[in-house]
């Protein structure tokens, strides 16, 4: 699964338009990088960029943006209204997809450690980078900002995390670090200012003071009357989703709304969202409203919905989501998005890879799949309305293993790619024999890791395979005898690929190990399909 980390920096230019679109182009050209948004402000003298990208590539975008105002940017001559204390004042990173936030703290220490070296400029880390409560917040490292930063710099308690420990007039100092996604969330009302205020002071954590708390965590808030909408907003930043959902501030807000006899209007997401939080909201609203949605394009628009996200302006999901927004399958999954034709004449060709293991992924795909077709054309159906409940809480097992099996065909060439790149390392000196060894070892042990993962999300889709055949449409009978050999032939296919790479590791407690597991999964394979085949003659 492909890593999405999220940077922020804040550069304090906000009206020099040819430093602003320098810094952009730093961003844009580098490898691996998606720049999302370049937001300046005149009044602050201040510009925000957001980009995304994996671990390494966010760091050497990160760099490259720093390079650029190191050159351009001269904190001497700057104004502005925004709290500021360097030339790139504030620089997070955010974990969107597929990453911890001990990635993002490293990501941080690594940009600050050699923008630091390179640059000679000071560096401080906050909020999860930091290890000292009274510099976690960046307000307490700012305070006083650029002008008292001479004076501070030199205290110890004020010494820099990396760099030096001086005054850089030009710079500054900047603070990097990571921090969860923020959410900038509004809520409509049909009513007044003050009603809004009110429902976001009882939403709030800060709530109306010490002895008076809000019944939200990590989020803030007040209300405010927008001419343009003409409606009243309650407007919060949610700090951390995985705290305080977006359905559940809009969920109480409903509520406090409703109790003070106003109307709610829909609700408006500023920029963007990972997709993990509308996928978190969809499964609310079909846990709650008893649902059966399994289409992750469904589940976005049930989402936008119900939270009347297309209230005040259009919510277009492919420019929102941040993972929709870097998606680019064709070069992800080059395999997976040719026609059949094309990726069967790529299996037939005259080269190693794609070759079994991407077959395999593929086979067990189909598999999972002829089930979760069969499941779907069985549930909603009236004559078949005895055995809803059976069927529809097996569909969403199987479409998941069709999904989470797809990608597996691109990831077998892929990790078989690592290993011939290793292959073809220097071996002149003993140390180049040394490192291609250790590469081709880790080349390996990837290229067992793929299929055995293919196995993995193969496995997980017996039961839910199992339940299609003893209540599915019997008169797709076929399909899902089909379906269960090919899972099975996916799983064998997938474990003769683990086996063959398991030859070239040198590491006998790990060949042991991954080879007891795999055999685990392939001989419980024969079993399920020959419990699936023997259950469907019976039906017959």
């Amino acid at each position: 699964m492909k890593k999405i980390i999220e940077c922020v920096p804040n550069f304090s230019e906000g009206r020099d338009q040819k430093t602003i679109d320098a810094i952009a182009e730093a961003i844009r050209n580098t490898p691996g990088v998606t720049l999302l948004d370049v937001d300046p402000g005149k009044s602050t003298n201040r510009t925000v960029y957001t980009f995304v990208g994996d671990p390494q590539s966010i760091v050497e975008g990160a760099l490259n943006s720093a390079r650029v105002a190191r050159k351009l940017i001269d904190m001497r001559k700057h104004k502005g209204e925004h709290p500021r204390m360097g030339a790139m004042d504030v620089c997070p990173f955010v974990p969107v997809a597929n990453v911890t936030m001990e990635e993002c703290v490293e990501c941080s220490k690594e940009f600050a450690r050699r923008a630091a070296e390179e640059l000679k400029i000071p560096f401080y880390l906050y909020e999860e980078a930091s290890t000292q409560d009274y510099r976690k917040r960046l307000p307490d490292i700012r305070k006083g900002e650029y002008e008292a930063l001479a004076s501070r710099i030199v205290q110890p308690e004020w010494k820099p995390d990396f760099g030096p420990a001086e005054f850089v007039p030009e710079w500054g100092a900047t603070v990097t670090g990571a921090r969860f996604f923020l959410i900038a969330y509004n809520i409509n009302i049909l009513g007044t200012s003050q009603q809004a205020h009110r429902i976001a002071l009882n939403l709030r954590e800060a709530g109306r003071g010490e002895h008076e708390p809000g019944k939200l965590k990590d989020v803030k808030g007040l209300g405010w009357f927008v001419d343009e909408y003409n409606m009243a907003q309650i407007s919060m930043n949610l700090n951390n989703y995985k705290v305080t959902a977006i359905h559940t501030a809009f969920e109480e807000a409903v509520s406090e709304a409703r109790a003070l006899k106003v109307a709610t209007a829909g609700s408006e997401l500023v920029g963007l969202v990972p997709l993990e939080a509308m996928l978190m909201a969809a499964d609310y609203y079909i846990k709650k409203e008893n649902l059966m949605i399994v289409n992750e394009d469904q589940k976005i628009r049930l989402v936008v919905e119900r939270l009347g996200l297309n209230s005040v302006s259009q919510f277009d999901p492919r420019k929102r989501i941040i993972e929709y927004i870097v998606e680019d399958k064709k070069e992800n999954e080059p395999l997976a998005s040719m026609t059949l034709r094309g990726f069967i004449e790529e299996v037939a060709a005259r080269t190693s890879a794609p070759g079994g293991g991407s077959a395999s992924a593929a086979i067990a795909a189909i598999g999972a799949g002829l089930a979760c077709m069969v499941g779907q054309l069985t549930y909603g159906i009236r004559k078949f309305e005895n055995v809803d409940k059976e069927v529809r809480q097996n569909i969403p097992a199987l479409y998941s293993a069709t999904q989470n099996l797809i990608p597996m065909i691109d990831a077998d060439t892929n990790a078989f790619n690592d290993y011939m790149e290793a292959m073809r390392m220097p071996k002149n000196t003993d140390a180049e024999k040394a490192a291609r060894e250790e590469a081709m070892q880790a080349g390996l042990k990837k290229a067992i890791a793929v299929p055995l993962m293919t196995m993995k999300y193969a496995d997980a889709a017996w039961d839910a395979v199992i339940e299609v055949a003893k209540y599915g449409n019997i008169a797709s009978k076929s399909d899902v005898e089909v379906g269960s050999r090919a899972l099975e032939m996916g799983i064998w296919g997938a474990y003769k690929n683990v086996l063959i790479n398991l030859d070239g590791i040198k590491d006998q407690e790990f060949i042991k190990a991954k080879t007891d597991e795999a055999t685990q999964i392939k001989d419980k394979a024969e079993v399920k399909m020959k419990e699936v085949l023997s259950i469907l003659d019976k039906r017959a």
